[in-house]
């Protein structure tokens, strides 16, 4: 498997997880909203992620990317949440996800920088040619 399948079949399993956590959060309005955030937060970062993959310049990918570490980022603040408040009972993956979304931020974060110093290389070669 590519690593750009793997990367999309990680955030793919990580959004399918959430979605199966936020299923067993209670139905009030604190369960309602941080439910909504976490899915929306998490859903989208993959469908970001499969945007910059068909990214049309090195720009575009380097963009596309920063918004889903942006995603990421925003998951793992709503999954801390769930379980600074117990909305999620011990025994639940909140840990196993928390573990997985810091990860997968560390890993966009790397490519990020790695694209950004490419773009810089880039602009330095043919503004010295």
């Amino acid at each position: 498997m590519r690593k750009d399948e793997e990367l999309s079949a990680r955030l793919l399993d990580f959004a399918a997880e959430v979605i199966s956590l936020v299923q067993a959060f209670p139905k009030g309005p604190v369960g309602l909203h941080i439910g909504n955030q976490l899915i929306r937060a998490s859903t989208s970062s993959g469908a970001n992620y499969e945007e910059a993959c068909g990214a049309e310049s090195h720009r575009d990918f380097t963009n596309k990317m920063g918004i889903v570490l942006k995603e990421l980022k925003e998951s793992r603040y709503w999954l801390q949440l769930a379980r600074r408040i117990s909305l999620v009972n011990p025994a639940s993956p909140v840990d196993l996800l928390l573990t997985e979304v810091e990860q997968l931020i560390a890993i966009f974060g790397k490519s990020i920088s790695t694209a950004r110093k490419r773009m810089a290389n880039e602009k330095w070669k043919m503004t010295n040619e």
